[in-house]
């Protein structure tokens, strides 16, 4: 690549076990960078690779002192494998001879520490321009499993409901391992709606995030009879402030790892948490009903999505409740929206309402009802579709954000990923 064309992200990736370095990072960049960037963080050296894979950045940024790991062999990997990604290595003034191993394995440059402002954008942009291999599409298929993330632009659509029975269909359909995360903190219901006690959840990762294994993820995750796992969120009053961005992707790199499936239940309002998972997700699923407060909302919603940055195909329109009396037709649904209704699942509302105060999935208890095939249908195209391989083609990097409802960009304040 050349220079980035105006208004397109430039994606940075930090390896580096001490945060103090990621603050010096993100301060440096913060003070002096005029083009829209995002800085993402791995603390630990053994996941840069795999991640590295996953963003593909135009930047890698190596610290020297990765602890008990050596930088050089993981410069010369990631140099071996990642031809159109610049990596620079940050390196103590008294290590010059580290610098030049450094160099000679496959880094373009190197930048003294203490990392000053204006040296760090100056040599981003030198190298930038040194850079003459144009970006390439790339598959978000990424390493590891897939993410599915179910949204809505209202409360009350029965999203919950498609995201839980859909994981439970898609278990039986591919018989691997499905975790689901409940990325509703406001109004969290996967505990209720699974019947499981809420012992562990997401927040007990938190304060272990630089330490964060498979391990530990285990143990907070809560098993339900139907073979999936959850992720549960706390109940709102515990939750003191809302996951930041470098949470939520590091949550989502280590699950993507182990599990083959990760089905996320997102919540409003859309946030910087909310568009963190939607940024993760390999496909997004929005549920809708046939009435017109709900059409609005979602117009408005996919108008956001494609302000983001996010491809039309990207996203799966559901029509939920699709038999209801007096709903608006699918037909006119799809020329109001200017978008495809990919699914239908019929209108029951006495069978789901009875399964969510029973704790119990219908895809449980009624799998031959038109409700559960409709859903199964959601599930078979997904696994169909990751046995062809990647659903879409990303171009790389991701156009600017411009804000939601106010929000401050944060791929221009560089809110670093997490470790």
């Amino acid at each position: 690549m050349s220079e980035l064309m105006q208004g397109q992200t430039l994606q940075i990736l930090l390896i580096a076990t001490s945060e103090a370095v990621q603050d010096e990072v993100s301060q440096a960049l913060s003070g002096s960078m005029t083009r829209p960037y995002r800085l993402h963080w791995v603390a630990q050296p053994h996941l840069a690779f795999v991640r590295a894979q996953d963003l593909l950045p135009q930047v890698i940024l190596v610290d020297d002192d990765l602890d008990d790991t050596d930088p050089i062999p993981v410069i010369r990997r990631l140099a071996s494998t990642l031809s159109n990604t610049v990596i620079l290595f940050l390196v103590r003034k008294e290590d010059a001879g580290h610098a030049s191993q450094a160099i000679l394995v496959g880094a373009r440059s190197f930048i003294t520490k203490p990392i000053q402002s204006d040296e760090l954008v100056v040599t981003l942009h030198q190298v930038l321009a040194w850079q003459r291999t144009q970006v390439e599409p790339r598959s978000v298929e990424g390493a590891g499993g897939r993410i599915v993330v179910f949204c809505a632009p209202k409360g009350g659509t029965g999203r919950t409901t498609l995201a839980l029975n859909t994981a439970i269909s898609l278990h039986e359909i591919d018989k691997r391992p499905v975790v689901v995360v409940d990325a509703d903190f406001a109004a969290p219901a996967i505990d209720v709606a699974l019947n499981l006690d809420l012992e562990s959840n997401v927040s007990d990762l938190l304060p272990r995030l630089t330490r964060l294994d498979e391990d530990l993820i285990e143990s907070v995750l809560a098993e339900h009879a139907s073979g999936i796992k959850a992720l549960l969120a706390p109940p709102p009053a515990d939750l003191s402030a809302p996951l930041t961005l470098p949470q939520v992707q590091h949550i989502l790199v280590m699950l993507k790892r182990m599990f083959p499936w990760v089905i996320v239940d997102l919540g409003l309002p859309m946030d910087e948490t909310a568009f963190a998972f939607l940024d993760g997700a390999d496909r997004v699923i929005m549920t809708v009903l046939p009435e017109m407060v709900g059409l609005r909302n979602t117009r408005l919603m996919l108008a956001h999505f494609a302000d983001e940055g996010y491809p039309v195909e990207k996203t799966w329109l559901v029509l939920n409740r699709s038999t209801i009396r007096g709903g608006v037709s699918q037909e006119n649904i799809e020329r109001r929206l200017g978008v495809p209704v990919q699914f239908t699942v019929p209108d029951d509302q006495p069978l789901v309402t009875h399964t969510i105060n029973r704790g119990v999935p219908l895809m449980l208890t009624h799998a031959r009802s038109a409700v559960a095939r409709g859903i199964r249908k959601i599930a078979k195209e997904l696994s169909e579709e990751r046995r062809l391989g990647a659903a879409y083609t990303l171009e790389a990097p991701a156009p600017a954000r411009r804000g939601l409802f106010g929000l401050r960009s944060w791929t221009r304040s560089g809110s670093p990923e997490s470790p």
